[in-house]
């Protein structure tokens, strides 16, 4: 069942709806990208329907919600422990399909990889509920068809889409929507959300690679190519890894917090161990890890791909590396092992 609704209606769905949930969705924040005079989007807490970025994407991911860049996990004392204080109120999240597709894997990662859930990254994915945001377009640097993640069926409350002027939405099955939205638009047959059909970047996986691949030549360019910058992982929505941070408030350190901080497997230090040990010390191994983890590794272990075909991290590299192409050249390589086995 679908609705129409002005951009005042709509609003008001909005303003309703903010009674229950803080609303996130992308928004353009005018003059505070990465160069001088350059916009961004990224996700922030709204309460107009006018401050929603429909019509781009996203340069930052929805995850920091979920997996904040710095997040305070308990406080401690010498007599006790206290567990931070959870975000307060349920929260409406305004993606697209790719990045509802990512939110599967870090529900994997979190919540279904190892002997138990983590309870901090839980107790906020259940306060979550999701609006699908209409693609009728590819982006720059997408990929999401050949990842087979341009289109879903189901994980959202409603979908919406800009169009001539109008906002229109589906709602699958939700009767409390249902009255919102006939009270503030108009039923139409038919407003199913738009996806993908087709991207300009195409990949192709390998279904296995050889143990040739971890000493191939092909790495060798990352390591003069790449700085290091992590910030194709801080984009990614799929990127999970983190570090402990300890915040101590008096000399002894018997007083203080501990923090989950997001980390990133490109930038030094992330490999270090105890006794001055470094694994991965070139860029290009670096790149050769993470690589084969989104494409490779992952699958292994749960059947279907880490990478959602995003594009952030060739958007986000100030050395203009792709990762569509870094992807490949690694199906290249092993089509070329086989042909000479």
């Amino acid at each position: 069942m679908g609705y129409s609704f002005s951009r005042e209606g709509f609003d008001a769905v909005l303003k309703a709806l903010a009674r229950t949930y803080r609303i996130y969705a992308p928004v353009t924040f005018a003059g505070q990208g990465r160069f001088t005079d350059v916009d961004v989007v990224r996700y922030d807490f709204v309460t107009d329907a006018s401050q929603i970025e429909f019509g781009k994407k996203s340069e930052y991911a929805f995850k920091e919600l979920l997996t904040p860049l710095s997040e305070t996990l308990f406080y401690f004392t010498e007599d006790e422990v206290k567990e931070a204080d959870a975000q307060p109120g349920e929260v409406l999240v305004f993606l697209r399909s790719c990045d509802l597709h990512a939110l599967k894997r870090l529900d994997q990662m979190y919540l279904g990889n190892g002997f138990a859930e983590d309870p901090f990254y839980k107790r906020i994915r259940e306060k979550l509920q999701f609006v699908l945001i209409g693609c009728p377009a590819s982006f720059e640097n997408c990929f999401c068809t050949s990842m087979g993640t341009n289109r879903t069926e189901d994980g959202y409350l409603f979908s919406v889409e800009e169009q001539d002027g109008k906002i229109l939405c589906e709602v699958p099955s939700n009767l409390k929507l249902k009255q919102l939205f006939m009270e503030n638009g108009a039923w139409i047959e038919k407003a199913l959300p738009s996806f993908v059909e087709e991207n300009d970047v195409r990949v192709t996986i390998p279904a296995t690679v050889p143990n040739s691949i971890y000493k191939a030549p092909l790495w060798d360019e990352y390591t003069a190519r790449c700085i290091g910058c992590g910030r194709c992982n801080f984009v990614c929505p799929t990127c999970t890894c983190y570090t402990m941070q300890d915040i101590y408030y008096t000399d002894n350190g018997r007083v203080g917090e501990r923090r989950r901080v997001a980390a990133s497997c490109m930038v030094d230090g992330y490999t270090n161990v105890a006794g001055g040990g470094e694994y991965r010390r070139t860029k290009g191994e670096r790149m050769r890890f993470k690589v084969l983890h989104k494409i490779y590794d992952f699958r292994r272990r749960f059947a279907y791909d880490m990478c959602v075909g995003c594009g952030r991290c060739d958007d986000a590299c100030p050395e203009y590396i792709s990762f569509s192409n870094i992807i490949n050249k690694v199906d290249q390589f092993v089509k070329e092992e086989k042909a000479d086995e």
